[in-house]
């Protein structure tokens, strides 16, 4: 693998089935009553949120310290950065620190790439703007890869907010090299535009879910929208969100997905959260294991050399 983890486009087919490989051997030490093992012992990892993060920040600080990493969480709030310091001058000040791993996240798309390209450590992105988020679809699919031993030829849908996703975007990007046959399911207001060729598009949640096997719900990002994407989050559950009802047309077997945070009723029913086919939890502990693989085949390896 090369140095960093910035993009899904950047790493090939062979790159992703190795990640998956090695996070199901961590996945076995996860299980184990003694989940940590040396393998990153001496290495140090610092953690640089820009943005606020629970589940990804913390499955991060969890996979670094099962490994047996020094972990440095840096607080941005508090640190140089509000007194006008450059973000150059910050990544140069930890490289100082001896880091061999940069975690980032920041609201600017293209960030990991810049401190990638001005860093020896190797930099992992966590999340950057609206354009990546590379580590949440390599969990996602593993947690795929488990539940249905193989990804290519599953139908696998993609439902709400595509445009504003960069889960949406690193896992299309993912999901295509693994050989998934791709659907985006929203309102047009929120499908891009542009899209790689063979994804089929659907305004009706209906029709875009009848035989399904992977049901890939998005968080509504507020955060990032002004007003008019849809009339109301009310208006948004009837037409696009997911229910028993519609779960029923899917595949009988069909799983159902979503990276978190969930807002209930305005993209999934509490009903289809916490029913049997939803594999939500499992994405959350497989990320782990997904992390850790992530960290060791960029720098753990090398020191079983």
């Amino acid at each position: 693998m090369q140095k960093d983890l910035v993009s899904i486009s950047e790493i090939s087919k062979d790159d992703i089935e190795l990640i998956l490989d090695t996070a199901s051997s961590f996945r076995d030490v996860l299980r184990r009553d003694i989940k940590k093992v040396p393998t990153l012992r001496g290495k140090t990892v610092v953690n640089l949120f820009f943005e606020p993060s629970t589940r990804t920040r913390t499955s991060f600080e969890l996979a670094e310290k099962r490994l047996s990493t020094d972990v440095f969480n840096f607080s941005v709030p508090t640190s140089s950065v509000v007194k006008g310091e450059s973000l150059l001058d910050t990544v140069r000040t930890i490289q100082s620190y001896g880091a061999d791993y940069i975690v980032i996240r920041h609201s600017a798309s293209g960030v990991p790439h810049f401190i990638a390209q001005n860093s020896a450590a190797s930099v992992i992105n966590a999340g950057d703007g609206i354009n990546e988020h590379p580590t949440q679809a390599l969990l996602d699919a593993f947690t795929i890869r488990e539940q249905k031993k193989e990804i290519k030829g599953l139908e696998i849908a993609l439902v709400g907010d595509i445009v504003h996703s960069r889960v949406a975007r690193s896992n299309i990007l993912c999901l295509l090299k693994l050989g998934a046959n791709l659907r985006l399911i929203g309102p047009p207001t929120l499908i891009p535009n542009t899209l790689p060729k063979g994804i089929k598009v659907f305004y009706d949640m209906d029709e875009g879910l009848n035989g399904v096997d992977v049901i890939m719900m998005l968080r509504i990002q507020m955060e990032r929208m002004g007003k008019g994407f849809f009339p109301s989050t009310r208006e948004y559950f009837k037409l696009w969100g997911i229910n028993q009802e519609r779960l029923a047309i899917a595949c009988k077997d069909a799983i159902v997905m979503h990276p978190g945070p969930m807002n209930r009723g305005i993209e999934i029913s509490s009903e289809v959260a916490d029913c049997p086919q939803s594999v939500i939890l499992e994405q959350v502990t497989n990320g782990i294991a997904v992390r850790m693989a992530v960290l060791y085949l960029l720098g753990g390896s090398k020191n079983a050399e």
